[in-house]
């Protein structure tokens, strides 16, 4: 597979992109995870279903890209933190800034609070190294039944099962349009890349893949981009969990992932923060 998108590097200094958060899934309690319903989203205290953070974290590439170029989906990284919660409707803005390692990024909502930010770069990033990478490389069907995660069974140290996606061109372009509400030919013409969103967002199905668990809230991702991800082709990714802690009521677990090509190339190296036994709230607690 060959890839037609320019790999120039943007000038440009600073860019910004506006967008009105949207649900990005069906607001159903017949879902994977209903913290991003409004009715569980509510059972848990909040005001309204959560739009997945890797969902929001994609709506800031085109910016990323304004300012890092088309390098940055092949030889780039990220460091991006969820602070706040993004419900439907509200107005979003991401910024991203150069610096002299690479950029900032942020992304407020209409009260100027930051709900993501983090760094990002092009190259190597310095945490690189300390991601642990799995020698299970080949798929495996997920069983009929999975055991429960929690903190007791939480495979600190061990593979998880690895998982097989396909990424055909037509879903690529939906992904792109549907959830993105990005148009550009990178994600949708000929040679079409794999949206970074979308890579950042495998992490949670693959630990689905070895076990149930939820509702979760993701608080970070850190996600180094290695090779062109091209659609048309099927995925696999692979990973390590990596710890598990207590913090304000909530169990967070930590996993490393590695996105391989049909030719077994590293195509993304990732490590993945999420909350998996989410602590309930006081109403009006943000």
């Amino acid at each position: 597979m060959e890839s037609s998108i320019d790999n120039r590097q943007s000038a440009t200094e600073a860019a910004t992109r506006r967008i009105t958060a949207f649900l990005d899934g069906p607001d159903s309690l017949d879902i994977g995870n209903i913290i991003h319903s409004t009715a569980g989203a509510s059972a848990y205290g909040f005001r309204g279903p959560l739009v997945g953070g890797v969902t929001v974290y994609g709506w800031t590439v085109p910016a990323i890209l304004d300012v890092l170029g088309e390098r940055w989906l092949e030889d780039g990284w990220a460091d991006v933190s969820f602070r706040r919660p993004v419900h439907p409707g509200d107005q979003m803005t991401a910024r991203v800034e150069r610096t002299a390692t690479g950029a900032s990024l942020v992304m407020e909502n209409q009260d100027g609070e930051a709900c993501i930010s983090g760094e990002l770069g092009l190259g190597t990033a310095a945490w690189l190294k300390d991601i642990a990478v799995p020698s299970r490389p080949i798929a495996e069907p997920r069983p009929a039944e999975l055991p429960q995660l929690t903190p007791e069974v939480a495979p600190v140290g061990r593979e998880l099962r690895p998982m097989a996606v396909p990424m055909a061109l037509d879903d690529a372009r939906a992904y792109a349009l549907e959830k993105q509400a990005d148009d550009s030919a990178r994600w949708t013409g000929p040679g079409a890349r794999i949206h970074p969103g979308w890579i950042a967002a495998r992490m949670t199905p693959l630990l689905h893949h070895s076990y149930d668990y939820g509702p979760a809230i993701h608080t970070r991702t850190q996600v180094q981009h290695l090779a062109p991800a091209l659609a048309g082709q099927t995925v696999t990714m692979a990973g390590i969990f990596r710890e598990t802690y207590e913090r304000k009521g909530h169990q967070y677990g930590v996993i490393d992932g590695v996105m391989l090509a049909e030719d077994r190339r590293e195509l993304a190296r990732l490590r993945h923060t999420t909350i998996y036994v989410v602590g309930r709230r006081e109403e009006g607690e943000r």
